[in-house]
């Protein structure tokens, strides 16, 4: 596997692909690849011959105040790893690269509606971070398919629909969340919990699935979501939401059929943040 840092190198192997007619897929990560990760880099190998992963920590999605100091950099690692499985190119790029006249004088993305819900409340600005990073890495890599994980769902939409909306031509392709034996949605940040909180962790896909029961149930969803929260409290998490939604719009869901519903939560345990969702058809 070949890693390049800047445009030149990665324009040099994506021009010789692409004579030769083969279809690209991108894997968009923000590297200390786990196996979420990889398990997007095998979908993708199942879309197209070649395949790219990127690894890049984007500081424009992090606000003041969360982890982008910290965030883990484990570039040799997810090199190796990423040979293993056989991806054709990694494209590790420093930040001068993909912001040239620095993040603040950029130009932005920016989504509507999807962003101002949910996580765009409690990370205010993240969205524009991620929908320019994403924007910026289809221009790079021009790929025919992007692979995506569903526990970042509204990332997920967000993605979905700046690629609508800009008439993009690219294939997003969603695979389910990766988890633990235990239930625990696989992330980097995951790493960050000590062992009690560990334990506790999966406790909020458990939530999850009973605010799914609770909905199919036919109880009302504001109800549920008061008791979802309360409940997490009580077990020593501090949550920012439960909620349930339209799959698509993560508008309020009254009177959606079920299976066009997920229930979504996000909370800490210490100083780590976990979010995490659940479609009801899954």
């Amino acid at each position: 596997m070949q890693t390049v840092y800047d445009l030149a190198g990665l324009r040099a192997v994506l021009r010789a692909w692409r004579q030769q007619g083969q279809r690209v897929a991108l894997v968009p990560t923000m590297g200390n690849l786990h196996a979420g990760h990889h398990a997007l880099v095998r979908r993708a190998q199942q879309c197209a011959p070649r395949v790219v992963a990127s690894v890049f920590v984007n500081p424009a999605q992090f606000g003041p105040g969360e982890d982008y100091a910290r965030y883990p950099r484990t570039l040799q690692q997810d090199q190796a790893g990423l040979a293993a499985l056989g991806c054709d190119l990694l494209f590790a790029p420093p930040v001068e690269v993909m912001y040239p006249h620095g993040v603040a004088a950029s130009v932005s993305v920016h989504v509507p509606e999807l962003t101002a819900m949910l996580e765009g409340v409690h990370r205010p600005g993240h969205f524009d971070g991620v929908a320019t990073v994403v924007t910026k890495l289809f221009a790079m890599v021009q790929p025919d398919d992007a692979v995506f994980g569903e526990k970042d769902w509204q990332q997920l939409q967000v993605v979905r629909r700046l690629v609508r909306d800009l008439g993009l031509p690219v294939q997003i392709v969603a695979l389910p969340t990766v988890r633990e034996p235990d239930g625990l949605a696989v992330s980097s940040r995951n790493q960050y919990l000590d062992p009690a909180q560990r334990a506790l962790a999966p406790r909020l896909y458990t939530t999850l699935q009973w605010m799914r029961r609770q909905a199919l149930a036919g109880h009302v969803h504001e109800a549920i979501e008061r008791a979802a929260v309360a409940g997490l409290a009580r077990m020593g998490f501090e949550p920012d939401y439960c909620a349930i939604r339209a799959v698509e719009t993560l508008q309020p869901a009254a009177g959606e059929p079920p299976h066009r519903l997920i229930a979504l939560a996000a909370a800490r345990l210490g100083g780590t943040r976990l979010i995490d969702n659940l479609p009801f058809t899954a």
